[in-house]
């Protein structure tokens, strides 16, 4: 062989052992929605409530205040039920945590998860919650109000082959999320959805051991419900409002933790999560979660959580008041609860000089 051809082949052998012998640099996989879960969650705790629905007749009352504070993007975080949907709505954000205690709440919200995956609009989200055939033809119902859909479903009768078809539909979307679940945690999402079926759009909020309150609204109500001038903005009103949501729940950016406020794994890691991603808290729903937390004197370690999150000047904290069992009278005519706005900055201000140390400071404060 030629000197030249020689040296062109120890050459090209060398390149291709050094291709073999240097591994390519080393890229971090995208977390997948079961394992950003896992990665988030802690041990669940135990609430004496199922939490299917709210209890808070005025919670939109809030939503001016939201809009006005221009909060488009950003995180959100929250507690419970499907309430947090018509925040997430308003606030456009890029994802969201909805944090709870409970392990069942997270149950809940895969079950949630699987109705938007299956529904094309909110009329064939709300007949599948409720485990009613969607509406025909589907294309007129795709602009129709809430009144009409809410109605359909009010009507329609839920039939054993309709009920076992949209399980078993449901059941199998659960399956293709990854997350574990025990038979337990498959018995409880069963459970949660024939609860939707059987009882329909009136659907209560109830405590262990104890029947509804008449005074609670039931889903129906909670739709139809309105912010204080008589404007309507529920998710489920306006198909765009319901499309948001839809298309953060197919891209798995709402995500379902298990975690106590004042706990000491899910709220850092979840702040840690806005942290390294260069993320801030936008809009944060505690419900009335403060009251118990202060009542077991773990408001400060609350508190502490709170401050550790990225945030800006604007970032406001959504919480809801029982006037008749707080004392306070700022619940408007004909409303058990009075749901109230924030800015995080103030509450941690309070915390830190003093003004604030526990849930009537916060209450006499704002």
């Amino acid at each position: 062989m030629p000197p030249i051809e020689r040296r062109l082949l120890a050459l090209t052998t060398v390149a291709l052992l050094s291709a073999v012998a240097v591994p390519p640099p080393r890229t971090q996989a995208p977390a997948t929605f079961a394992a950003t879960i896992a990665q988030l969650s802690e041990p669940g705790g135990y609430f004496d409530t199922n939490n299917l629905i709210s209890n808070e007749k005025s919670y939109l009352h809030v939503i001016p205040a939201l809009r006005e504070a221009g909060l488009t993007g950003g995180v959100y975080l929250g507690v419970g039920p499907d309430q947090n949907f018509s925040y997430i709505a308003q606030a456009r954000p890029s994802v969201a945590f909805i944090i709870d205690v409970r392990r069942d709440n997270l149950l809940l919200h895969l079950l949630l998860k699987a109705l938007f995956r299956l529904s094309a609009d909110r009329a064939q989200y709300v007949s599948s919650l409720f485990g009613r055939p969607a509406p025909e033809p589907a294309e007129r119902w795709k602009d129709a109000d809430i009144e009409r859909i809410v109605s359909y479903v009010a009507d329609a009768a839920a039939s054993p082959a309709a009920t076992a078809a949209i399980r078993a539909r449901v059941d199998a979307v659960i399956n293709g999320f990854g997350v574990p679940l025990s038979d337990g945690d498959r018995a409880t999402i069963d459970r949660f959805h024939r609860t939707f079926i059987e009882r329909g759009p009136a659907l209560r909020f109830e405590s262990a051991g104890r029947p509804p309150r008449s005074y609670y609204p039931t889903y129906q109500e909670l739709l139809l419900e309105t912010d204080r001038v008589g404007r309507r903005w529920n998710y489920l009103v306006r198909e765009a409002d319901f499309q948001f949501v839809k298309s953060l729940q197919e891209r798995d950016l709402v995500v379902p933790v298990t975690g106590d406020l004042a706990g000491r794994t899910a709220m850092p890691a979840i702040a840690r999560y806005l942290k390294e991603r260069g993320l801030r808290l936008s809009v944060f729903y505690t419900s009335n979660v403060e009251y118990y937390l202060a009542n077991a004197g773990a408001f400060e370690r609350f508190t502490a959580n709170l401050a550790g999150f990225p945030r800006s000047g604007r970032t406001l904290i959504i919480r809801s008041v029982f006037p008749g069992r707080y004392g306070w009278t700022a619940a408007a005519p004909g409303y058990y609860s009075a749901s109230v706005v924030q800015r995080v900055d103030d509450l941690l201000e309070g915390v830190a000089t003093g003004r604030i140390r526990g849930y009537q400071d916060l209450l006499d404060a704002r």
